[in-house]
């Protein structure tokens, strides 16, 4: 290795990129031509930085296997940073078990956690975990192990496990002083502030107040009964039921909660669930059908009780309700959320995220780009999405599998 190359490649283990530019910016060689790939990644230029990433790995010969797969591995990142997550994760996979194989295993610690980090995009909460807890974090140099915390880190707020978080961001501030790479202090400087943010609402007894996590926390692990509007279910401690399937229920469910202590009239049942204001004799038989479907889905933990103006819920053993309602209301807030973190999302990646199809993620786009939340740049196949930051909150609560509730 050339001394050019050897410092270029310094400047940007600092996250020095005009550094390391000044270096190979006029060099067409395979090497330089990938290190110019990563500059430009690091500057934000990531079409750019693909199509030098390519042409290095292409220019490499057959025996320098492990420079291909150092090529690999950086094209994957930045497919990962333009949100692109349908490539194959076995080429990822072997790129990284070649590089082990050839000894560079901060390189091949690289793959792995590039592969954790797109599981938690896709909500895979499992399978990130498992894949987290395979990583010798010891062993990993300062700023890799500043992204293996940061990713615990995530991992544990979306499985609201507060105190766990906050151990993994303070071993990531530590680690990222210690590479002194100041994009990664900055990242681990907004998910601890993210912490003393509000991130859901409680609604009880007609009141509404903001909560932080760890408040959602405690009251998801108290006796009371939760009619949880993040995920879409009901849960009394370590009890639950999904019914992010059945919408008409947990409109219901809803309704009663928010009336509770007191009971909901049939007609405003009607009028907020089946959406008419002008009920008839098939709307109120259609509730009754709906309202002995919640009782028998809920029967282990609350009773719902036909009073002569309506109904009203009452849990099992007394205790408070309480609705834990997202910090946006609407049926995009999931949407709103992945996108408000600053990154321009393909179409296909959004859906595969969300778990739904593309048609059904394109109609929601025009929704709010209509209502002036979102905006496209390119078109047809580079067409991407952007949003503006949800300031103000913390939007943990409404990424995919941010609570296991099912």
């Amino acid at each position: 290795m050339d001394s050019l190359i050897a410092a270029a490649g310094r400047a940007l283990a600092v996250g020095d990129a005009l550094g390391a530019l000044k270096l190979v910016a006029l060099r067409e060689d395979p090497p330089a031509l990938a290190l110019r790939g990563i500059a430009m990644a690091q500057l934000g230029d990531y079409p750019r930085a693909r199509d030098l990433l390519r042409q290095a790995a292409r220019g490499f010969g057959p025996r320098e296997e492990r420079a291909r797969a150092r090529c690999v591995v950086a094209e994957a990142e930045v497919a990962l940073a333009m949100r692109e997550l349908g490539g194959a994760p076995r080429t990822l996979t072997e790129a990284g078990a070649a590089l082990a194989a050839r000894g560079d295993l901060a390189n091949a610690w690289q793959a792995q956690l590039i592969a954790v980090r797109r599981l938690l995009l896709l909500g895979r909460l499992d399978e990130a975990g498992a894949a987290l807890a395979a990583l010798d974090a010891s062993a990993l140099p300062p700023a890799l192990a500043a992204v293996a915390e940061l990713a615990t880190a995530e991992l544990a707020l979306r499985s609201l496990r507060t105190a766990t978080a906050r151990a993994a961001l303070q071993r990531a501030a530590a680690a990222a002083a210690h590479a002194q790479v100041r994009a990664l202090q900055a990242e681990v400087e907004e998910a601890r502030v993210s912490l003393s943010r509000p991130a859901a609402r409680l609604i009880h007894g007609g009141h509404e107040q903001p909560l932080r996590l760890d408040e959602v926390e405690a009251l998801l692990a108290s006796d009371a009964l939760v009619v949880d509007a993040c995920r879409r279910g009901l849960r009394n401690g370590a009890a639950r039921q999904p019914l992010a399937r059945r919408p008409v229920l947990f409109a219901l469910l809803r309704a009663l909660a928010e009336g509770y202590p007191g009971d909901v009239e049939r007609n405003a049942l009607i009028a907020r669930v089946f959406r008419t204001r002008k009920p008839d004799d098939t709307h109120r038989a259609r509730l009754r059908v709906e309202m002995g479907r919640l009782r028998k889905t809920i029967a282990a933990m609350a009773e719902i009780e036909a009073t002569p103006e309506g109904y009203a819920l009452k849990p099992r053993g007394g205790g408070k309700v309480a609705v834990l309602a997202p910090p946006i209301d609407g049926e995009q807030a999931s949407l709103q959320a992945l996108l408000a973190d600053g990154a321009a999302w393909s179409t296909s990646a959004l859906a595969q995220a969300l778990g739904d199809s593309q048609r059904t993620v394109q109609r929601a786009l025009a929704e709010l780009e209509a209502a002036g939340r979102v905006r496209s740049i390119g078109r047809a196949r580079a067409q991407r999405w952007l949003a503006p930051s949800l300031a103000g909150f913390a939007t943990i609560l409404l990424l995919p599998a941010a609570l296991p509730a099912e």
